[in-house]
């Protein structure tokens, strides 16, 4: 079971981070350049179909692995030893990538115009950073850059 829940875990990884380094690389500095909203915005629309449900998956099977490892919930922010502090970080990160994606939601998006598209775009980045350091960490829990 734990190899399923690990490869749907990846596989919405992939989706997930693939689409923000899109969005960041390729789609978010040409939407600066011609200062079109409409670049970013359209790219958003036809993302949220795949990108949500893969986070959603992510955050499912992340917390049924982590649950796996750690079974005792109050050490998962304990620091206590290596798995705890993996799931730890990847709770971090989740945290982060909400409260980014929120703001954006309701703060940004709603007003969003050429002249705030770089503010977008730092909400942007952040996320895309997010990401990555998302499957290096996941990465990490068996080797990988913390081993």
């Amino acid at each position: 079971m734990y190899s399923t829940v690990l490869l749907l875990h990846i596989l919405a990884a992939t989706v997930w981070t693939g689409g923000h380094l899109v969005l960041a690389t390729t789609v978010l500095p040409r939407a600066l350049k011609q200062g079109d909203v409409r670049i970013l915005l359209d790219f958003e629309s036809a993302y949220e179909r795949i990108g949500m449900p893969a986070l959603v998956i992510q955050v499912v099977t992340g917390l049924w692995m982590a649950y796996t490892l750690v079974p005792d919930v109050g050490r998962w922010l304990s620091l206590a030893d290596r798995p705890a502090t993996l799931v730890a970080a990847k709770l971090a990160l989740l945290a982060v990538t909400v409260l980014t994606a929120l703001d954006a939601r309701l703060r940004v998006i709603p007003r969003l115009t050429a002249q705030t598209l770089p503010a977008m775009g730092r909400r942007i980045g952040i996320v895309t950073v997010t990401s990555v350091l998302f499957v290096v960490v996941g990465v990490s829990f068996r080797g990988g850059l913390f081993a």
